[in-house]
């Protein structure tokens, strides 16, 4: 439930600024999201960089914890440039989805962890969530490792459940209860 009828507040870290994506976010958003190895693990790439500036100024009206909706943040270096985003799905009973996409450029430099990681303070201290999950690509090892890194579990694992590129893939199922990261901190 909203209980706090506002924009989201920017999250910065040491090296990195979490923010709504901004209209200046559209053709950083676009090249990323469009190279192979990133549209691999979505389930669809976007169509032009127009798509991409609608889904933008869409995301900017949506409040956070507001129930059954995605907000898109953008993860920015602090000199502002784009380098990866995440997705949070606002579910029912204090729970979450999230996601995550950083640029092939920027990964193995630890800014996926630093972002994740502010982003899981925020969703328990701030939002005081329960249950936090992450769906993610068999094959995608980055991603599992990160996950795992993180403090989450593998609570699930779905044989050929989720459609993607017209070929059924697996789909695991990451989770980590406040409980669970409260006892890490």
């Amino acid at each position: 439930m909203n209980t706090s009828l506002q924009k989201f507040q920017r999250i910065d870290t040491d090296r990195i600024i979490i923010s709504l994506l901004e209209p200046q976010d559209k053709e950083p958003f676009f090249a990323y999201r469009i190279k192979p190895e990133v549209y691999n693990f979505q389930l669809r790439k976007p169509a032009s960089i127009d798509e991409v500036e609608k889904f933008i100024n869409k995301n900017a009206t949506i409040l956070p914890d507001t129930q059954n909706t995605w907000m898109q943040l953008g993860i920015h270096l602090q000199n502002g440039v784009l380098i990866g985003d995440m997705g949070i799905h606002f579910l029912d009973d204090d729970q979450v989805e999230i996601g995550y996409t950083l640029s092939p450029d920027h990964q193995g430099y630890g800014y996926a962890f630093e972002a994740i990681n502010a982003l899981l303070d925020y969703l328990f201290l701030k939002l005081n969530k329960h249950r936090i999950t992450a769906s993610v690509d068999p094959d995608n090892q980055k991603s599992i490792n990160l996950l795992k890194k993180l403090g989450f579990r593998l609570e699930a694992h779905f044989k050929k459940s989720i459609l993607i590129h017209g070929e059924w893939c697996d789909d695991l199922v990451f989770a980590l209860l406040d409980e669970e990261w409260k006892s890490t901190r």
